[in-house]
């Protein structure tokens, strides 16, 4: 492993915070298409599947008390062979304080970093690649943790550094800012007043002290004062009116808010008056100096994202001991980000970026929702590490691999029962993508890329019978059979328990058996009418977006004869496909062949490609959702550059768990057939419901 280091430490050397590069090995699946040139491809497979080494980026962030330093420096020291590291970067109370120790023990030079330039730049840094990373604390709420909505714009905005003191700075752009005041009240004073009151002096007891700990006891409130709420300056009554105001009388175990301390930073956005705080606020600085560091690599060129497998949660700490153990290093947390291979940026016809919001349902806020997911996700977990294990027959550590895949993903899904605000706004989403990242944990890059080749093979098969029987069809009939191709072919989602069952035990179960499987019309949400009139009262759309779900029966007999259709009406249209793996989602790569494929036995789609009003793109996601503030840069230019005027999003994945109120600038269709008993009860429909939303912006 290639590592750089930086080490930052705040609260006046309370704490030390880790901050190091990494270069990680891991496995990833290819598919590459043969040459058939000559053969005989009856019987042949589409294409070869292997699986290949790929290297990484990976930043790593471990937060502990400073009791420890000898032992981070042990293992920054482990880590040290055959780097060129000679400078650690340092910022906070510790880069002082421990200078000489870590000069000594690593043989390196300590270069100091402004404290508040890398406070800055790290806020900086988990707004802009972090999106759930802001939230409102509502202490008497039954969700505690409001999280928001990460603005593009992130400036300007306050940043209140709640330390060993308290320090507010107005930040206008990525490098001006300016100290507005302070306190001298702040971290170090409750730590201090804690040791003089309590029998501990470790920072983590003395929260749990204060968490216990009942301070109306000793503060005096609002309503003490005024008998309740001040509504002339519209005060709470529950709002503290003076700090230990009641302590001459008090006869009680004192406490503190545990709300007002656990997080070191909070910042107040422009035209609000609301203080939000930050899931990973004791980063701020490692990060920060981290970039200092590492500004001629260019950082902030790239996009990173979280990676739950191997993150802890806010008020959790890690099940797993790596890199050190619990008992020599006491509590600690720890944050990983992976860097991106592409840059990510808002699809530019969201009607308002800001407001947008991916997920339909915050299972955060909804306790049945929450309750019934995390069993389906538990009640599933044997069969997904059952398939990944198969996936890899002839690697001899495969069934031990899932094992710990399954004990992993077991454990984040106990934490986000007691805490499901651990990892931001808990979704069905982040509940899949968590599974995705725990299985690239452990060497499981594709546990259906088999599945997904035999089906991709199938299908090619039909596509010409299909097209056939399409072009037989009048104008009005023939539209209608492609929206019910569409809404079958979306049916074969091995992510649905459903489905998984039917197709493992009716190995013929095809095309014309999913028609019959969907619901009659009118439909439980039906707006087909509206779309059919738009077809044959309105010009063609200049191009349509296309996001593709599933591989097989769904992109080549559902997805292509759609695309066939708008291009035979004159309009181009971008196909959107996952840029990595996620359950049997076709990939940008596998598009590549299968059209390829399809283009050869037909003249609609070959000259499409040629003339490029066909374009095949990647959405920057390997996830089974979608997130239409967090896509590929080219995906973006593209659709500006086409004039794009029509977004089609289709799958339960795309169209329902997300996106299902996504409000966007032009037409948009979003179609899905609801695969999950619970899920369509609750919508008021019954399993294999369909929905078929077409949607016309307000002028």
């Amino acid at each position: 492993m290639d590592a750089k280091f930086e080490v930052s430490s705040s609260r006046g050397g309370s704490l030390t915070k880790l901050a190091y590069y990494s270069t990680v090995q891991h496995k990833v699946a290819r598919v590459r298409s043969f040459d058939h040139s000559g053969k005989d491809i009856e019987n042949e497979p589409l294409y070869e599947i292997s699986v290949q080494e790929e290297i990484t980026a990976r930043l790593h962030f471990i937060k502990f008390e400073n009791t420890y330093i000898e032992t981070c420096l042990d293992f920054i020291k482990d880590h040290l062979v055959n780097t060129e590291t000679k400078v650690i970067k340092a910022t906070g109370g510790g880069a002082y304080k421990f200078k000489d120790l870590i000069e000594k023990k690593l043989g390196l030079k300590v270069d100091k970093e402004d404290v508040m330039t890398c406070l800055i730049k790290g806020c900086n840094f988990v707004l802009r690649n972090i999106p759930h990373e802001v939230f409102a604390y509502q202490k008497d709420s039954d969700t505690e943790f409001r999280f928001q909505t990460n603005h593009p714009n992130i400036f300007p905005y306050l940043l209140v550094n709640i330390g060993s003191g308290v320090s507010i700075v107005k930040v206008e752009t990525e490098d001006k800012f300016e100290w507005i005041g302070g306190s001298s009240i702040g971290g170090g004073t409750f730590w201090g007043l804690g040791a003089l009151l309590t029998k501990t002096k470790k920072f983590d007891e003395l929260l749990q002290l204060a968490s216990k700990g009942q301070h109306t006891n000793v503060d005096m409130l609002v309503k003490d004062v005024y008998g309740g709420a001040y509504q002339t300056l519209g005060l709470s009554g529950n709002l503290i009116a003076s700090s230990f105001g009641k302590s001459t009388t008090a006869d009680k175990g004192i406490g503190v808010p545990s709300g007002t301390i656990q997080l070191q930073c909070f910042i107040l956005w422009q035209g609000e008056v609301q203080a939000l705080f930050l899931r990973h606020e004791g980063y701020l600085g490692a990060i920060g100096a981290f970039l200092k560091g590492a500004e001629q690599d260019n950082p902030n060129q790239y996009s990173w994202g979280e990676n739950y497998a191997g993150s802890s949660g806010l008020m959790s700490t890690s099940p797993d001991v790596y890199p050190m153990q619990r008992t020599r290093s006491g509590t600690f947390d720890m944050l990983e980000m992976d860097r991106l291979e592409r840059p990510l940026v808002n699809l530019p016809l969201l009607k308002d970026p800001s407001t947008y919001i991916p997920d339909t349902v915050d299972l955060t806020d909804d306790a049945m929702a929450r309750k019934y997911w995390l069993t389906c996700f538990e009640e599933a977990l044997d069969g997904v590490a059952k398939r990944a294990a198969a996936s890899q027959p002839d690697s001899i550590d495969a069934l031990q691999r899932a094992e710990k895949f399954r004990q992993k993903y077991w454990n984040k899904l106990q934490t986000l029962r007691q805490q499901p605000f651990a990892y931001g706004t808990l979704t069905v989403r982040s509940l899949l993508d968590t599974r995705e990242h725990c299985l690239n944990e452990f060497n499981f890059p594709d546990p259906y890329s088999k599945v997904k080749q035999k089906e991709n093979g199938i299908a090619l098969k039909c596509f010409q019978s299909v097209i056939e029987s399409l072009d037989s069809l009048g104008w009005e009939e023939r539209q209608f059979a492609l929206v019910k191709g569409l809404l079958a072919g979306n049916v074969f989602d091995w992510g649905a328990k459903a489905v998984s069952d039917v197709l493992e035990s009716e190995p013929q179960f095809g095309f014309e058996e999913a028609k019959s499987k969907l619901q009659e019309r009118p439909w439980l949400e039906d707006s087909y009418s509206q779309w059919l009139e738009r077809l044959k009262e309105g010009p063609p759309h200049k191009c349509a977006l296309i996001f593709a779900d599933n591989s097989g029966i769904d992109i080549i007999l559902g997805v292509f004869p759609f695309v066939r259709e708008l291009l035979s009406r004159g309009t181009e249209v971008i196909l959107a496909c996952n840029s990595g793996p996620a359950l049997n989602d076709v990939t940008y790569s596998e598009s590549l062949i299968v059209t390829e494929r399809i283009a050869a036995m037909d003249p609609v789609i070959q000259s499409a490609l040629r003339e490029e009003k066909l374009l095949l793109v990647q959405t920057g996601s390997s996830s089974p959702c979608l997130d239409l503030s967090r896509l590929d840069k080219g995906l973006a230019v593209l659709v500006r550059e086409r004039k794009t005027d029509l977004v089609i999003i289709e799958g339960m994945g795309r169209a329902i768990h997300t996106n299902y109120y996504a409000a966007l600038k032009c037409e948009s269709l979003k179609l899905a057939v609801i695969k999950n008993s619970w899920l369509a009860d609750r919508l008021g429909g019954k399993i294999f419901s369909v929905i078929f939303k077409y949607e016309v912006p307000c002028k």
